[in-house]
């Protein structure tokens, strides 16, 4: 294995002997026996590929197709029916839910034990274990025995132990699928920053968190690796196969002709009001602004207020995707400010970025100053799109200087929540607004 790789997989395959009956497990048993009492499962077959040392693969595939087979034999927790698997690094992994703890220990029992399968001793856990229960957020329930624990703390405090055990990989499945929208940002804040020295392997069925945090991505279908490329052409592919086997795939040919855009000023989707009335309203339910959660700036400049509004300019807790909104922030300066910039960005929960803006551009050529002990706001309107029935969050920030270069005065991950109710969104990660849609047989233009 080459010094830049961390993981070398070479004609990998894992094959299960399935009995019809226990008793049969049994006649296989005997020297003499000439029958076959099993017929052979292979769960993965002829699996080889290589990652990089910095390197974030995602693995995707249907149900069965063999992926968390893959994983554990990776992780040691399975041996490989044939092939071999070169791992260089310590390996930290969140397989599936609670596996590696004991339902009768404690929280922080658990953490000792599950450390030191990872090699750390118990004076090097001592030394990290502030920092594995601050980041779970369950100190209240860390000596308390794990068996009483949500399925949300068990993420919490698994993914705790394989955040602070200076591990070279990690191989994450699935796990981050379970846990509120703060904490799921939380793990995927922290993959990003993992990711620019460590080396991660992926498994979801989500695509859109595969092309958001991957480099490259492994296809598995039926026990076989079926593409190894970059995330966009395996995600493209696997998507065009899964569509195709779910319905018919219909071949046409076309022409494209350009069309001039109508004016947008005011538009609004032509299916608002039959929307509005169903039950696919794109109900959105937002909760007040919070500045307790993850933080980081000079704290010179101090967010004190977000707040959506509708046409009516008064602060709502509920509003619909599709109508226009306007965002206000609201923040006070300890010092002079000379080009302050706001901003905000909403993500979805595993943390990928949909839509945000900024005051920069917008007043490049007439620069507000604010002075010392100075309150100032902004205030962003714009068509929320539509959004898929889920959690998201609108980070703020604020800065002094340019586009290019500035101090990060106050910047809050999860200053706002919002919740979608339901969905009327067909595909995407958000729904846009449609201006017209029209259906009719095609008359030809001579």
């Amino acid at each position: 294995m080459s010094s830049d790789s961390a993981i070398t997989v070479t004609n990998v395959g894992k094959n299960y002997h399935i009995y019809e009956k226990p008793h049969h497990r049994l006649w296989q048993m005997f020297p003499k026996n000439q029958r076959t009492w099993y017929r052979d499962f292979w769960a993965l077959q002829d699996v080889s590929f290589q990652i990089k040392k910095g390197e974030t693969v995602g693995i995707i595939g249907r149900n069965g197709s063999g992926k968390s087979t893959l994983l554990q034999m990776i992780c040691g927790t399975l041996t490989p029916s044939t092939g071999t698997i070169d791992v260089n690094g310590r390996v930290a992994a969140l397989l599936e839910l609670g596996a590696g703890f004991n339902p009768e220990f404690s929280g922080r029992e658990n953490v000792y034990m599950a450390a030191s399968l990872y090699g750390l001793s118990h004076e090097d856990v001592d030394g990290k274990m502030q920092d594995i229960i601050a980041f779970s957020d369950i100190a209240d329930f860390m000596d308390q025995p794990v068996k009483t624990y949500s399925s949300g703390m068990y993420v919490r405090l698994a993914f705790a132990v394989i955040a602070h055990v200076d591990a070279d990989i990690l191989v994450i499945d699935e796990a981050l699928a379970v846990g509120d929208i703060f904490f799921t940002q939380k793990c995927m804040r922290f993959l990003r920053d993992f990711k620019r020295n460590g080396t991660i392997l992926f498994v979801t069925h989500d695509t859109n968190s595969v092309i958001s945090l991957c480099d490259r991505a492994i296809w598995l279908d039926k026990s076989k690796m079926k593409k190894f490329d970059a995330v966009k052409i395996v995600c493209e592919s696997y998507l065009e196969e899964l569509y195709a086997s779910n319905s018919s795939k219909i071949t046409t040919e076309s022409s494209a002709s350009s069309r001039a855009f109508v004016a947008m000023e005011s538009f609004r989707d032509v299916r608002q009001d039959i929307i509005n009335q169903s039950f696919f309203r794109n109900d959105l339910e937002v909760f007040r602004f919070s500045d307790a959660g993850e933080d980081f700036g000079t704290g010179l400049v101090q967010l004190k207020d977000a707040y959506f509004t509708c046409l009516n300019q008064k602060a709502v807790s509920w509003f619909i995707g599709g109508e226009v909104v306007d965002l206000h922030i609201v923040a006070h300066s300890k010092i002079k400010l000379f080009s302050p910039i706001v901003g905000f960005l909403v993500k979805n929960k595993l943390g990928q970025n949909l839509f945000g803006d900024n005051t920069f551009l917008s007043y490049i050529n007439q620069r507000l100053v604010v002075e010392e002990g100075e309150y100032f706001s902004a205030a962003f309107q714009f068509r929320m799109p539509l959004m898929p029935s889920g959690d998201y969050t609108v980070g703020i920030a604020i800065a002094d200087g340019t586009q290019e270069s500035h101090v990060v005065h106050h910047w809050i991950h999860d200053a706002i929540v919002f919740k979608s109710h339901s969905d009327s969104v067909s595909t995407g990660l958000v729904g846009i607004p449609m201006l017209k849609i029209e259906l009719g047989p095609y008359e030809q233009q001579l």
